[in-house]
C-alpha cells in the first residue's frame, strides 16, 4: 500500500520549499548511510542547494563533509560549530586581504605570470563595469539637466509674455 501516485511540483512558497529542502536532503543523507551500511557498498552522494551551497556524503574513508557535519550541529552544543566555522572565515578573510593587496599593486613578486595576467584581467574587467556604469550616469544626469533646461526655457518664456 503506497500513497499512490504523486505529483511533483514547485513548492511555491520560499519558506516551505526550504524546509522541505532541509528535511529532504537530510533524509537523502541516512539512505545514502544506510546503503553504505547495510549493502556495504561505497555511496557518494553530492546535492547543491538553490544558493549554490555544495552539500556531500561519501561513505569511503568516512568522509562527510559540510551537510553531515550540519545535521551534527544541530545535535551538538553550538559552541562546537563556531570552532568549525571560525577558520573557515578567517581563511577567506586572509584571502580577501591578499586578492585587495594585489588590486593596490601590493605583494605581486611571488605571483606567476598566469596569476598576474589574471589579475590584469579582473582589472580591466572591473574597468570597463566601472566606465559604462559612469556613462550611464552621466547620460541620466544630462537627460535631467536637459529637462530642467526645458522647463526653465518654458517658465522664462511665460515670465516674458506675461511681462509684454
Amino acid at each position: 500500500m503506497g500513497r499512490g501516485r504523486v505529483e511533483l511540483k514547485r513548492i511555491e512558497n520560499k519558506i516551505s520549499r526550504q524546509v522541505t529542502f532541509s528535511k529532504r536532503r537530510s533524509g537523502l543523507l541516512k539512505k545514502a548511510n544506510e546503503i553504505s551500511v547495510l549493502c556495504d557498498a561505497d555511496v557518494a552522494l553530492i546535492v547543491f542547494s538553490t544558493k549554490g551551497k555544495l552539500f556531500e556524503y561519501s561513505s569511503n574513508d568516512s568522509r562527510c563533509s559540510y551537510a553531515e557535519r550540519q545535521m551534527n550541529a544541530n545535535d551538538s552544543d553550538p559552541k562546537e560549530n563556531w570552532s568549525v566555522e571560525y577558520p573557515k572565515l578567517m581563511s577567506r578573510i586572509e584571502l580577501l586581504q591578499r586578492n585587495i593587496r594585489h588590486y593596490m599593486g601590493q605583494d605581486l613578486d611571488p605571483l606567476s605570470l598566469r596569476e598576474l595576467q589574471s589579475i590584469e584581467q579582473q582589472i580591466d574587467t572591473s574597468l570597463k563595469r566601472i566606465r559604462s556604469r559612469k556613462n550611464q550616469l552621466m547620460h541620466e544626469s544630462i537627460s535631467e539637466l536637459q529637462k530642467k533646461e526645458k522647463a526653465l526655457q518654458e517658465q522664462n518664456n511665460l515670465i516674458t509674455k506675461k511681462i509684454t
